[in-house]
């Protein structure tokens, strides 16, 4: 049996790109406004960038896999092992800075917010898909009266 998904609202779809708009655009203000030398702030970049992109790609194998889309082993486990690498180097990263503790909080929660809306986006994209010849569908407290 195939789970079939479902259309995303339209709340749902701004609340993930407000998710990831919101934590990336966090991350890197801060960033940018750091004081830190500029091979930190490129290791900081680089992890949110391969933070999203493994975020991203799990989900789309996981996503095929329930579609019964062939998705082999090894990569589902890189992309398993890519994620948990983002966030251990994040957290080894922020673990070792000199920053205070507010702003390492800062940066792992805009952090994982951003893992968050770019998995969600990536969900909203995909269920998006199968409904793109249909109309939106209105639910029933909405259509008007006859």
């Amino acid at each position: 049996m195939q789970a079939q998904p479902q259309r995303p609202t339209g709340a749902f779809i701004g609340a993930s790109w407000a998710a990831l708009l919101v934590g990336a655009i966090a991350y890197l203000t801060g960033l940018w406004n750091a004081d830190m030398a500029l091979n930190e702030k490129g290791y900081y970049f680089t992890v949110l960038m391969y933070g999203l992109f493994s975020a991203v790609s799990l989900q789309k194998s996981v996503r095929d896999r329930l579609e019964s889309i062939p998705v082999t082993a090894i990569y589902y486990g890189l992309c398993w092992v890519s994620l948990l690498l983002a966030v251990l180097l994040l957290t080894v990263g922020l673990w070792s800075a000199t920053l205070v503790a507010s702003e390492k909080g800062f940066y792992a929660m805009s952090f994982l917010l951003s893992l968050f809306g770019a998995v969600a986006v990536q969900k909203n994209i995909r269920d998006l898909a199968h409904f793109k010849d249909e109309p939106p569908q209105q639910s029933p407290a909405t259509l008007p009266d006859e």
